[in-house]
């Protein structure tokens, strides 16, 4: 059975919108799209007055590199959300078919799927904040066409072994899709799932620039899987999702000199990871710090509704994660500069700024 078999109908017959760019590639004058033929401000190498390429092949090399996968693995997208959306929408019929997801997890994957018309599944992890896969399974039925597995999780920072990632792929073979979110995995110790790709149809992995590569305000993300199912979800592309800047500042990221820079970010981040968690432990009113393998720290506080105002009052603005389930009294705090963890330490410790 082929993994296209378990989408919409509809998106399997489904002719795509052909872009003026997409039917045609080369060429000296440009004609076939009705853009100005001048740039917008000076004849000084500005190309915005083109459309961009959907998928830029000079993008797509450099993350297919990155991620260890082929080229025709890779649809790049506007950040994992996109991702998320075009899952959903390809595989989600509304009124009929659902996702399964584990609260506390991230919330996009339900909102889509409402979004959609689609059912949502819950399969809540265990006290621990761990992956319970016999549970996801129980809870598997015939309308569950996505299974969203986010490792490391949010809010709880916990990873999901790779042995985990596995046995849940080989179980939902011709069941349903496997959609791995990786957004916070350079912060952690495993390694990426996207080395199972080739052995699983059902999988997919979500990346994104927008953590690790300090790239949020770019929203550039990658959805890796097979190349049939790459091509399906292309057809629910808009015709230029990629704007030409946002490509420009994604290569910069991506060339040597950008790894290497993100590698040193991530190293600093996780050593401030380490530093905060041990500090906030011994801060007078925190209960707990749950351990993390994402750039966040997840805090247990006797009362979180007075630390979450406190940190406000000082211009600190951290994440009120208290509506998850089993979170009634946290926060996430984000791993920021030395300076700036310093100043929530100082703020929920009570010294005066």
């Amino acid at each position: 059975m082929s993994v296209l078999e378990l989408a919409r109908p509809e998106i399997l017959a489904l002719a795509p919108y052909a872009s003026a760019r997409m039917e045609a590639r080369g060429g000296s004058v440009m004609l076939n799209a009705n853009e100005s033929p001048r740039p917008p401000f000076a004849d000084d190498g500005d190309a915005s007055n083109r459309y961009p390429d959907p998928q830029p092949a000079a993008l797509i090399e450099r993350l297919a590199a990155l991620y260890g996968v082929r080229r025709g693995q890779v649809l790049a997208a506007r950040g994992s959300d996109e991702g998320i959306d075009l899952l959903v929408r390809a595989f989600c019929r509304a009124g009929r078919d659902a996702v399964l997801i584990q609260p506390p997890t991230f919330g996009m994957y339900a909102v889509a799927a409402r979004i959609q018309g689609a059912g949502v599944v819950e399969a809540p992890l265990r006290r621990d904040f761990t992956l319970d896969a016999d549970a996801v399974l129980a809870a598997l039925s015939p309308a569950v066409k996505l299974v969203f597995v986010c490792t490391p999780g949010n809010p709880s920072g916990q990873s999901v072994p790779r042995a985990e990632i596995e046995r849940l792929a080989r179980a939902l073979s011709n069941r349903a899709l496997l959609v791995v979110d990786e957004a916070y995995v350079e912060f952690a110790d495993g390694s990426s799932a996207a080395a199972l790709l080739d052995g699983h149809d059902n999988l997919v992995v979500l990346r994104t620039l927008s953590k690790a590569h300090a790239l949020a305000g770019v929203r550039i993300g990658a959805l890796l899987a097979k190349a049939e199912l790459v091509a399906l979800l292309r057809k629910l592309l808009p015709p230029y999702p990629l704007p030409s800047p946002c490509v420009r500042a994604a290569l910069r990221a991506l060339s040597d000199a950008g790894i290497a820079a993100m590698h040193a970010r991530v190293a600093g981040i996780r050593a401030e990871r380490a530093r905060l968690g041990v500090a906030l432990a011994g801060v007078p009113g925190v209960r707990e710090v749950l351990p993390s393998q994402a750039n966040f720290l997840t805090v247990r506080f006797d009362d979180a509704g007075a630390a979450y105002a406190r940190l406000l009052e000082q211009g600190i603005v951290v994440r009120d994660v208290r509506r998850y389930p089993g979170l009634g009294d946290a926060l996430r705090i984000t791993v920021g500069t030395p300076e700036e963890n310093d100043r929530v330490l100082a703020v929920l410790a009570g010294v005066p700024a």
